[in-house]
């Protein structure tokens, strides 16, 4: 495309300035938890920031860091199967998933005949080629799915694909309709799903919006969890209003790194003192370095303490005193979605 067709792009998307990407982590920048393989458990949230697992079968997958990327720079999310599921029950699935909060949704202007056309863009390669699926669950009000299947083509070459998503896609009107608004708060907006194995269950039809949330994915889609030797490469991940895909919004790791410990926070190598607040409990000094989209669950790694006592997703920490120096070296607050 050239920069002239890109300017085009980006007006005629209405989305010219900046922050128009709705994906937090779309480039993988951040990785609070972990950075290693580690095993994929069913939604759970345990490498990257802000992309969790669903995984139901009888095969088991790693997920890790790399530095294999379409451009040669940054990172991608990298998927590995490590025991293989060759024959899917009906009810099995496996894939990864990206939530997006209701409010940050409301552009969108879904549940109205005004209701935005969006695309999805992202890289993509693996060693195994065919047909796969990302799926888009709209939550609350009334929950509705769609389906999109995308092809890889080429064993392991790194692949852009866009797919864009119309609000009446399949001559359907679930989201122009009253029940198609998101709720205007800090719950579960849309749910990204890349999907890399689902069994027929949950096969739907493509590009077709469907009140049977069942609907992750179609049966054209490969098992990609039907062998060791499979991987799956994932990096610039941008889900946008318009109908077309515009270059990748690439936000500093400041930035990103703040709109990720909304969720979730994981401060280390602190040896912060707390001071006396009653007989029995001491106020601790440490901080979320954001407000948090809900009260988190908070744990803490070293020190001297017996629990901790948190109020709201903006209070400090209250320990409950074991010594005349209560501290902490390590603490982590999550309010994931």
């Amino acid at each position: 495309m050239s920069k002239a067709a890109e300017l085009a792009a980006l007006i005629g998307s209405g989305q010219a300035q900046g922050n128009k990407n709705f994906i937090i982590n779309g480039d993988f920048q951040c990785w609070q938890r972990a950075t290693a393989a580690t095993a994929g458990v069913n939604n759970t949230l345990n490498t990257t920031d802000r992309w969790g697992w669903l995984l139901n079968n009888d095969g088991a997958v790693t997920s890790e860091q790399s530095t294999d990327t379409p451009t040669g720079t940054g990172y991608s999310f990298l998927l590995k199967c490590t025991t293989a599921d060759t024959s899917l029950a009906a009810g099995h699935y496996a894939g990864l998933y990206h939530h997006i909060e209701a409010q940050n949704l409301q552009s969108l202007q879904y549940g109205s005949s005004s209701a935005k056309t969006i695309t999805l863009s992202f890289w993509v390669k693996s060693n195994k080629t065919g047909t796969y699926t990302v799926a888009l669950y709209k939550a609350f009000n009334t929950p509705y799915i769609i389906p999109n299947e995308y092809t890889i083509s080429s064993a392991n070459t790194w692949e852009k694909k866009t797919i864009t998503i119309t609000p009446t896609a399949g001559s359907t009107s679930f989201i122009t309709a009253s029940g198609g608004a998101f709720l205007n708060n800090n719950t579960l907006g849309f749910q990204v799903a890349f999907n890399l194995a689902f069994g027929s269950t949950f096969h739907g039809t493509n590009n077709t919006w469907s009140s049977n949330t069942s609907h992750y994915s179609t049966s054209n889609a490969v098992n990609w969890m039907d062998s060791t030797s499979n991987n799956f490469y994932l990096s610039q991940v941008q889900l946008e209003i318009g109908d077309v895909a515009t270059p990748f919004e690439h936000r500093s790791f400041g930035d990103e790194l703040a709109r990720c410990q909304r969720y979730f926070a994981k401060v280390s190598g602190l040896n912060v003192h707390g001071k006396q607040y009653n007989s029995s409990t001491w106020l601790g000094d440490p901080q979320y370095p954001v407000t948090m989209r809900a009260t988190p669950t908070v744990t803490t790694t070293g020190g001297q303490y017996s629990s901790i006592q948190v109020g709201t997703s903006t209070d400090k920490f209250y320990f409950s005193r074991t010594s005349e120096s209560c501290y902490i070296n390590d603490w982590a607050a999550d309010a994931e979605l």
